[in-house]
């Protein structure tokens, strides 16, 4: 910690502040403020205590809680009669590390990934990109499945095409506030993309880094199922911040997705956490609620990979008739309780994704305390 202060005042914050701020915790991560450096400039003049807090990952809500609690606590000080918290949020910058070509404009790239189709992979990455977008996050979505793209269908923009500027770069699909871009804008739904390995992953490289992507905080990318050609380019050539595996509880899903997490595990990219659909069933008529294909088999997988269990969705109608409609859920219905689950898990993923690049960090900033 450094100090333009003179000692005595910077031992009475040492004293009397800081004690304060390690016993506030983040949701999310479960860290203290100052553990996760998100208290800076921490200035003292005339009774009046000033400090900026800046969070990893968006959301209103949560910061102003934080922001609240920070204010009380302080308040209590001794010679403190006004407290001022400037509060802000701001993305980790994890792409361009470990000597991987950087995507312009880009600040992290998260995987959304399983160990094979149909669990839900897609509606999944939409629902938390369209999640964050609402957050008020610059969000983007790669739609890496070359053979079967679905993301154009479900952000309602099927019949749209990207625009080439210069003949050098493409501009991304906007829909619901999110930039895209999938092959699916590039082939008509009536043509498939019969191609050998080389040439599915050149198109996968170029709608990676050709395409003009407008100053993201996140891109996703919905991976296509398996480990094969296209998770292997992606992981040995483009500056992966993390992944997230999606499942559903039953026992063959598991075991294709533990498949998922040994290979992110295998190229050293950081599994965020785990989504678990199909989780739990509640009947429409009844109530009753039933879980049809098992149960707590997410949490499972991630205590079994020391990761976390990020959120659980249901397994309910809404949810795919949404998405088939080019309205997924957190657009849809957003005050529902589902299009809250989804904003809840998609805030644990960024937020794990904010602590993994604090660990990784080999500088860490300094907390800066002043008289002025």
């Amino acid at each position: 910690m450094s100090s333009s202060i003179s000692p005595n005042l910077a031992a009475w914050i040492e004293q009397h502040v800081l004690p304060l701020l390690i016993t506030i915790k983040e949701p999310h991560t479960g860290q203290h403020l100052l553990a996760l450096e998100a208290i800076t400039n921490i200035q003292y003049l005339d009774k009046r205590l000033s400090l900026n807090l800046t969070l990893g990952y968006p959301g209103e809500a949560e910061r102003k809680a934080i922001v609240d609690e920070v204010s009380q606590k302080l308040a209590t000080i001794e010679d403190v009669d006004k407290v001022v918290i400037n509060d802000a949020w701001k993305a980790p910058i994890s792409v361009g590390v470990e000597g991987k070509k950087p995507i312009n404009n880009v600040r992290n790239v998260i995987a959304v990934a399983s160990g094979k189709g149909g669990v839900g992979k897609s509606t999944t990455t939409v629902n938390l990109a369209l999640a964050l977008a609402k957050m008020g996050a610059r969000v983007g979505i790669l739609d890496a499945d070359i053979y079967g793209p679905s993301q154009p269908q479900m952000l309602g923009a099927e019949k749209k095409k990207p625009e080439v500027r210069d003949e050098k770069a493409m501009i991304p699909v906007e829909a619901h506030g999110l930039q895209s871009m999938s092959l699916g804008y590039l082939l008509s739904d009536k043509t498939p993309a019969v191609w050998r390995g080389p040439m599915a992953t050149g198109a996968l490289q170029q709608m990676i880094f050709q395409t003009d992507w407008d100053d993201l905080d996140y891109l996703f990318v919905d991976m296509p199922p398996g480990t094969g050609d296209i998770q292997l380019t992606l992981s040995q050539e483009v500056p992966v911040s993390g992944a997230i595996i999606v499942t559903t509880p039953q026992d063959i899903a598991l075991l294709d997705a533990k498949k998922g997490i040994e290979m992110f595990v295998k190229v050293s990219i950081p599994v965020l956490g785990v989504v678990e659909n199909m989780a739990v069933h509640h009947c429409s008529n009844c109530g009753h609620e039933e879980h049809i294909f098992g149960e707590g088999g997410g949490a499972r997988i991630a205590a079994d990979y020391k990761s976390k269990l990020l959120g659980a969705m249901p397994l309910a109608m809404s949810i795919r008739e949404e998405a088939d409609s080019g309205k997924p859920t957190v657009v849809a219905d957003p005050d529902s309780a589902i299009a809250k689950r989804y904003c809840e898990t998609a805030q644990k993923a960024v937020a794990e994704l904010w602590l993994q690049r604090l660990h990784s960090a080999a500088d860490m900033p300094e907390i800066v305390i002043s008289e002025d």
